[in-house]
């Protein structure tokens, strides 16, 4: 979630095309309002859909795909930061991409379970609980990427919690 301005400013700079492709993930972070939301549906379908084609090795998949984004992530979220001069820009969306990637590695495929995914990690990375925040004003990409992580990581533990106490969900 950004602190400041939601919508890349206008000007004539040269913009890094790579870099602006992966931190909207694909021009989803500049459709709102409530963009990290749509990135993190969006993220959750195209797993579902990835996950019906290629059923077979769904955690080492899915451990491999968090690590690509937070590893491409984070440069393409500095440089969209700095060529937009917004520290945090709300339209940079990788980040909710890597996050909701944590949220469902270990989610069963079944709806109750991949929307709880989606709840969980919107709840963390909108509330940002300790030490999220602190997370959040590390510098540039690494800042933007790593309190969504965080907010990843904390609901996988509720869906690791979920999963032993509720299995029947």
């Amino acid at each position: 979630m950004s602190t400041s301005a939601t919508s890349p400013q206008d000007s004539s700079a040269a913009r890094t095309s790579w870099a602006w492709l992966i931190a909207t993930f694909f021009g989803i972070g500049r459709l709102g309002p409530g963009e990290g939301t749509w990135a993190a549906v969006a993220t959750l379908l195209l797993w579902w859909l990835l996950c019906l084609f290629a059923p077979h090795h769904r955690l080492l998949l899915a451990i491999v795909i968090t690590a690509l984004v937070i590893a491409i992530g984070i440069p393409a979220g500095t440089r969209v930061a700095r060529e937009s001069g917004i520290k945090d820009p709300g339209f940079v969306v990788i980040d909710e991409v890597a996050g909701q990637m944590l949220a469902l590695i270990i989610a069963p495929l079944r709806w109750k379970y991949l929307l709880l995914s989606l709840i969980l990690f919107r709840c963390f990375d909108i509330l940002k609980p300790p030490p999220l925040r602190a997370l959040e004003r590390l510098p540039e990409g690494t800042g933007i990427m790593l309190d969504d992580v965080g907010a990843g990581v904390y609901a996988l533990l509720i869906m690791a919690a979920v999963l032993k106490f509720w299995p029947a969900l």
